[in-house]
């Protein structure tokens, strides 16, 4: 199931969303015209943690209609949840995912992440099956970041759940074990941890930010020497310029990779060529 996202256009819960890939959703508005995505963006299926689609609806999730300023394709993977992708990474939906990815990159999409860090487990054989550039978690930044820091300074990695973070998705991102990183989980903070395991919960976003803050401010305490934070799970971005403004450090997400993957091979850059 696809959709063209474009910057504007109201959420609708994940239960009742109808996405078509068609026109309708390809304009802004009527006199504007709206170039052809050149991201595509894998996500979980729809309809089964509905209480979860609430995080959607905060400025700086992926999903968020403002979120970014250019237009991506949204597929989503039928399959693809919380249980399949978290908890036990399914080769079913990875063969989904590499499925959408070819299509992707037929239709013209290219570059291609998805919606859930934890697909940094897969991030090998989504490479490997596409000839366009695929980054499927924020963590394949936490290498970049450690060669921006002093050798002894540690990056916080924040993450939807600690447990379920093996040595296998760190590796697969290309995160060597030498490379300083402490992580922190969100499984057992109040409103994550809540609207994660009860379909009917409601979300109280503002103490949902305070949470993650919190969690930050946690790795900031317990590790003097924290240089930055790369924060894993795709639903945290909300929360990154608070943190950035409680403890004045770097925090890299979804969000910061997406843009620099947008403008290598979207940017207009600077036109020098001189005519003869």
């Amino acid at each position: 199931m696809t959709v063209s996202r474009i910057p504007g256009k109201p959420v609708l819960p994940i239960a009742l969303a109808n996405f078509t890939d068609g026109s309708d959703n390809a304009m802004k508005n009527a006199s504007t015209k709206v170039p052809s995505p050149v991201i595509g963006m894998l996500a979980w299926e729809g309809g089964e943690e509905q209480s979860l689609s609430q995080l959607e609806a905060l400025p700086g999730n992926v999903l968020h209609p403002d979120t970014f300023s250019f237009p991506y394709r949204l597929y989503r993977i039928k399959g693809a949840n919380y249980r399949t992708v978290v908890e036990q990474p399914s080769q079913e939906v990875l063969a989904g995912m590499i499925a959408a990815a070819k299509e992707m990159e037929q239709a013209g999409i290219k570059a291609i992440t998805t919606t859930c860090g934890f697909n940094a487990f897969f991030q090998q054989e989504m490479a490997g099956a596409v000839s366009v550039p695929v980054f499927t978690s924020s963590l394949l930044q936490v290498p970049l970041v450690h060669c921006m820091l002093k050798r002894e300074q540690r990056i916080g990695i924040i993450t939807a759940d600690k447990g379920a973070l093996t040595p296998a998705h760190l590796e697969h991102a290309g995160i060597g074990r030498g490379t300083p990183v402490s992580i922190a989980g969100m499984e057992n903070t109040g409103e994550f941890a809540k609207v994660r395991t009860d379909p009917t919960a409601t979300l109280d976003a503002d103490k949902f930010i305070r949470e993650v803050v919190a969690v930050a401010e946690m790795l900031a305490t317990e590790h003097q020497d924290l240089g930055a934070i790369v924060l894993e799970c795709t639903d945290l971005p909300p929360a990154s310029a608070a943190i950035r403004h409680a403890l004045g450090l770097p925090v890299f997400d979804i969000v910061t990779l997406t843009n620099m993957v947008y403008a290598s091979v979207a940017g207009t850059g600077w036109n020098h060529a001189t005519s003869s």
